[in-house]
């Protein structure tokens, strides 16, 4: 995977600064079969929301604590367009895309946010050239860059789907993970991202359906390690992709993050 590409946004980051049952116990009868009739058929009739109602729908700063909800970076893209993204092995391609910050199905409609982490604010130090500093400015100005580099950016989206749509998407998805844990190659504008691995992960258990995966890349011979999760909240569909700073400047461990909880939660919270 190289620096230069899939990952480019958090490269510009970087230089700038992600029981019920219980009550129930086992009496699973008809009026619960019926019920459960009733949801596959309300979803199976689902109408497809539009940009416009999606772009209300998404999660913007102020609705998750402690992070700035901006548009994705398009200059930043590994790709401009989901068509242009090119997976060797089809099956595939649904995480592909997911990291790519596209819908993984073939969406009605479909929006996405950049979360990042609100960094703290800058001292008066960070103005000074590191000659002007004093041995206490210096310090602080490396533990303002090495929070920095602590950092997680989140893409979110949302995609909206006809009928069973969104179910099927999910099942893409699932088909995806057991399928490619091999890893699998994406193009785009002529670079190459190549993945080694990818393994299921525990979900937020947000929405009707949630999955997640964690994918580890190439990137100029160093591996990193970057997390999705794919929740389906009725018949739209939400993704998350989440990068460490850190591990992709090669600094830390980067299997020690995940995508950020009050992320998922937020943002089921406005779809609920």
């Amino acid at each position: 995977m190289k620096r230069s590409a899939l990952p480019r946004a958090a490269a510009t980051v970087v230089t700038s600064a992600l029981s019920l049952a219980l009550l129930t116990g086992c009496g699973s009868g008809d009026d619960d079969a019926k019920g459960a009739d009733a949801k596959e058929s309300a979803t199976a009739a689902a109408k497809a929301l539009g940009s416009a109602e999606l772009e209300k729908l998404i999660i913007a700063t102020g609705d998750v604590d402690g992070y700035k909800v901006s548009a994705a970076d398009k200059s930043q893209q590994f790709a401009s367009s989901k068509d242009e993204v090119k997976v060797v092995d089809e099956k595939c391609a649904p995480i592909a895309y997911v990291l790519t910050g596209f819908a993984p199905g073939d969406s009605a409609a479909y929006v996405n946010r950049q979360a990042t982490e609100v960094a703290a604010k800058p001292s008066a130090s960070s103005t000074k050239s590191l000659e002007d500093m004093t041995d206490e400015e210096l310090d602080d100005a490396m533990k303002g860059i090495t929070d920095a580099l602590g950092q997680t950016l989140t893409i979110v989206s949302l995609s909206s789907y006809e009928g069973d749509g969104a179910k099927k998407t999910l099942s893409s998805v699932s088909d995806a993970i057991a399928g490619c844990a091999g890893g699998f190659t994406a193009t785009a504008k002529g670079d190459t991202q190549k993945f080694t691995k990818v393994e299921k992960e525990k979900a937020s258990g947000t929405g009707d359906e949630s999955l997640a995966f964690a994918v580890t890349g190439d990137a100029d011979g160093d591996k990193v390690v970057v997390h999705g999760e794919v929740v389906r909240h009725g018949g739209t569909v939400a993704t998350y992709y989440s990068i460490s700073l850190a591990a992709f400047a090669g600094e830390g461990d980067a299997a020690e993050y995940d995508i950020p909880a009050e992320i998922t939660k937020g943002q089921a919270a406005k779809l609920s």
